[in-house]
């Protein structure tokens, strides 16, 4: 399992980074927190991210290899497992996404089933035959990742669904995608859309539009973009300082330690602090990139491009959230907002492309 798992070959830069942007998550939850319900939600998640590195450190010691050749396996397991979310899962803020596992403790599987996409588009795009992705092969992986996303948009979870898109995209693109397919696909999206928008939730509908004009419902869907702008914008250049954000400390700013905590870091840490998180971010994802560039072979090369397309997926659309670029979609900001599913998913991530790492000189 570990035979060429060696201290030396592991992305020491990669993880520096990642524990930085940790602590000032940390941080951040503990002063966007203070004196509310989830006031001890900041060592909740110094605890995940403990157990998050250990998963880390197994996800790098199991041979990427060994968890392509059961990516059938995991890929049924996940289905199974989504279906049970929606069978016996738990019911929290309006949505059934998460499996009980014991006292205070929940399960989010459509979190952990990124990583198993991640797999199966690595798989799938290894075993291509020819050079290019025909139509009939994008036809077929979109019907595989099409099947979870369903699963999980019945959660309802429109946010996290959307996450394994990126996933089948870059993984396309790398694999030789013809230009002809790619104008056809954005053709079918521009005509089904508006079909799907249907079969949403009326809260999912009134989040994808209530962004380009949240003044027309101040206090109702307009209400997060218009306090999360505020928050971003009265940081100025330094920010007002740990726990003395006004917007945050004084609960106008909702759900600050989770989905908005972007905005509630902008207020307290300012403008210079948001280019250190987002510079932050930017070395994480050249870090990845540059483990795919030296992958042993293209399966590895698959896993770290996906794995980097999620994070900037999860980084654009959180951040352009709260700025009122982008539609309320509850999609964390990595490694930053509370949660443990979020937090132990990410790590599992990083420890497959430091898996790919340490194996990049094996024959």
């Amino acid at each position: 399992m570990s035979g060429y798992l060696n201290l030396r070959d592991i992305d020491w830069g990669m993880l520096i980074i990642v524990l930085v942007i940790c602590a000032l998550g940390v941080v951040q939850i503990f002063s966007a927190a203070l004196g509310t319900q989830w006031q001890d939600a900041w060592w909740k998640q110094i605890i995940w991210t403990a157990v998050g590195l250990l998963l880390m450190w197994i996800a790098t010691a199991i041979d990427y290899h060994a968890l392509m050749t059961r990516v059938w396996a995991l890929y049924f397991l996940s289905v199974v497992l989504l279906l049970a979310v929606l069978l016996v899962g738990k019911q929290a803020w309006g949505a059934t996404r998460w499996i009980p596992l014991g006292p205070g403790v929940r399960l989010q599987v459509s979190e952990f089933v990124k990583l198993v996409i991640i797999l199966l588009v690595a798989r799938f795009m290894t075993e291509l035959r020819g050079d290019n992705l025909e139509l009939r092969d994008l036809l077929k992986i979109m019907a595989l990742i099409v099947v979870p996303m369903l699963l999980v948009i019945k959660e309802p979870d429109l946010g996290t669904a959307l996450t394994y898109l990126p996933i089948l995209g870059v993984g396309a693109l790398l694999a030789g995608l013809n230009w002809r397919y790619v104008v056809a696909t954005a053709v079918i999206v521009v005509l089904v859309v508006p079909i799907g928008i249907h079969f949403l939730q009326p809260y999912q509908k009134a989040r994808l539009v209530s962004f380009l004009n949240p003044e027309g419902d101040p206090r109702g869907t307009g209400y997060q973009v218009i306090e999360s702008k505020i928050a971003v914008g009265a940081g100025g250049m330094w920010g007002k300082g740990v726990a003395h954000g006004t917007q945050t400390q004084l609960r106008f700013l909702p759900v600050p330690h989770t989905d908005f905590i972007f905005a509630a870091f902008a207020e307290e840490h300012g403008f210079v602090g948001v280019v250190v998180v987002l510079a932050l971010y930017f070395m994480l994802l050249m870090q990845i990139v540059k483990n795919a560039q030296t992958a042993p072979d293209r399966a590895g090369m698959y896993i770290c491009m996906g794995v980097a397309a999620l994070v900037l997926f999860h980084v654009l659309v959180n951040v352009g959230m709260v700025v009122g670029r982008m539609p309320v979609t509850g999609i964390p900001l990595p490694l930053m907002s509370a949660g443990g599913s979020s937090m132990l998913s990410i790590f599992l991530m990083l420890g497959l492309v430091n898996n790919v790492r340490v194996r990049r000189f094996v024959n």
